[in-house]
């Protein structure tokens, strides 16, 4: 549904990617896309959003409305490929050339150059867009004679979209999130643990459309309190993107003593790997999640060759999607400065993965032989323990910095 009138304000203009792709299901991923941008949009003010033409439309109905913080939210909607700020008017040449001289005059100010780029979405409309970018431009090089016209590297282009409506001007569209609207790729349950590597790979799972539960292990007194409220100020960075996520956060203690006292030191991490994907599943199990998601990657650590992900994928009976497997730290680096969850990752709590480490991991385990260790252990009873108890937090956007 769109407004009777036309916006007094200017209005976002959100450019849909992969989504435009899509057959017979394409409206369900709009309409999740669409509800998506609406419940992320609740905290900034009152806005009605809707699509057209393959293109979503977010009017501010109030004056008090958050425009930053809007603007903002949009950009990190994933389904969103791009998006800009316009302002409305009518389908005329003359105001669009009225509306491009008032809502863009600062842009000229600084400008040296500039030329105009049209889009017809509107096909009835009676010029094409071609002669209307000619039309619109000769107005204004009249308007700015000191500004002159350079189609090829201009530093201003006036972006102009004839649409259902209305024209649109702006200028050009900043990049959005890409990828799929969360909850279209299915739930699954992300190990989040402090370090650089698996926020990154939750925000890489979400961007394809997959809503996360996350799953935090901590092993007082080895670790901290404050590595824990670490972990959830990584899980409410991620919300930013994900939007609001469930931490069940599961006591790993009596685990990894257990694991001390009565296993082979070599095999210490692969054990507790081990346990950490029985619980995970566990999760998976009550939440109705279809993966695990992890953050490791090929020959990073002793406990990441690929015989070792052999074992630690042995106890899963739901798949394990690893999106760094075959990333380089420097990769994954600049993808947490990225996603802004870098400076919160490399704070100095340690999780409970740095707890009892072998001072020889095994590097090509024999699944007989880590089973054979495992074996020591009441596996059912320590899972069951530890089950019973987790605790869980709700993050969501909006909330406080917990750090």
């Amino acid at each position: 549904m769109t407004t009777d009138s036309m916006p007094k304000q200017d209005i976002f203009l959100l450019k849909l990617g992969e989504v435009v792709l899509k057959g017979q299901n394409r409206h369900s991923f709009e309409d999740k896309l669409v509800n998506n941008v609406r419940r992320r949009l609740k905290g900034c003010g009152s806005f009605q959003v809707y699509i057209r033409q393959s293109t979503i439309y977010v009017e501010p109905t109030m004056e008090n409305c958050d425009m930053e913080a809007a603007f903002a939210a949009c950009r990190q909607v994933f389904g969103v490929v791009a998006v800009a700020r316009a302002a409305p008017c009518e389908k005329t040449v003359a105001a669009i050339v009225e509306t491009a001289k008032t809502y863009l005059a600062d842009a000229f100010a600084t400008a040296h150059s500039f030329k105009v780029e049209s889009k017809r979405a509107d096909k009835t409309f009676h010029l094409n867009s071609i002669q209307l970018s000619q039309e619109v431009g000769g107005e204004l090089a009249e308007t700015f004679p000191n500004i002159t016209v350079d189609v090829h590297n201009p530093d201003l282009t006036v972006y102009v979209e004839i649409r259902e409506k209305y024209a649109y001007v702006h200028t050009p569209a900043v990049p959005g999130a890409g990828g799929l609207p969360i909850g279209m790729g299915g739930r699954a349950v992300s190990l989040l643990s402090g370090g650089l590597d698996s926020p990154v790979s939750s925000w890489m799972m979400a961007r394809r459309g997959v809503e996360l539960e996350m799953v935090h292990f901590v092993s007082p007194p080895y670790t901290s309190p404050q590595a824990q409220e670490k972990v959830l100020e990584l899980a409410r960075l991620l919300t930013g993107w994900c939007g609001r996520m469930m931490v069940h956060i599961i006591p790993f203690t009596h685990i990894q003593e257990e694991i001390r006292k009565n296993c082979p030191e070599e095999y210490f991490t692969l054990i507790m790997r081990r346990f950490m994907m029985r619980l995970a599943q566990a999760v998976a199990q009550r939440c109705k999640a279809g993966a695990l998601i992890t953050g490791e990657s090929l020959g990073q650590v002793a406990s990441q060759t690929m015989l070792a992900l052999g074992t630690t994928d042995d106890v899963c009976q739901i798949p394990v999607l690893r999106p760094l497997i075959g990333m380089d730290k420097v990769e994954i680096i600049r993808m947490a400065r990225q996603i802004g969850t870098y400076d919160t990752s490399i704070l100095p709590y340690e999780d409970c993965c740095t707890v009892f480490t072998p001072r020889h991991p095994c590097t090509r385990p024999k699944l007989e032989d880590v089973r054979a260790a495992e074996a020591a252990l009441d596996v059912d009873a320590l899972v069951a323990e530890a089950m019973e108890g987790r605790q869980w937090v709700w993050v969501k956007p909006g909330d406080a910095p917990r750090i």
